[in-house]
């Protein structure tokens, strides 16, 4: 028997073992995509986190330095410490007049 190759050369394959390769390289072939798949995901999952710990130490740092805001409570207790700090300047305005009338009183009495 001569093995030739051309147009009309006729190859016999056993049904069988083609469906079986047919099978392994759609096994493999499903396999490569659903791990390729995989990672891409876990990969996407590692940048949000790696955003939201870069966001975290930014808000960590930042925030207590008044940087990023204030919360409205903060807001409205600073309003109220700046009116005690205003009051009590006024208070002590009027304790030094009244010292001052209250020695001006003194050296006027013999």
């Amino acid at each position: 028997m001569t093995n030739q190759i051309g147009d009309e050369a006729s190859v016999q394959v056993n049904l069988r073992w083609f469906i079986q390769i047919l099978a392994v390289v759609a096994i493999a072939v499903w396999g490569y995509f659903g791990l390729t798949e995989r990672i891409t995901m876990l990969e996407h999952t590692m940048g949000i986190a790696e955003i939201q710990v870069d966001m975290n130490s930014e808000f960590r740092v930042k925030w207590p330095r008044g940087e990023l805001g204030a919360l409205p409570a903060d807001a409205s207790q600073d309003m109220r410490l700046d009116m005690t700090e205003k009051i009590m300047d006024k208070m002590e305005e009027r304790l030094d007049g009244l010292d001052k009338e209250f020695q001006d009183l003194k050296h006027r009495r013999p």
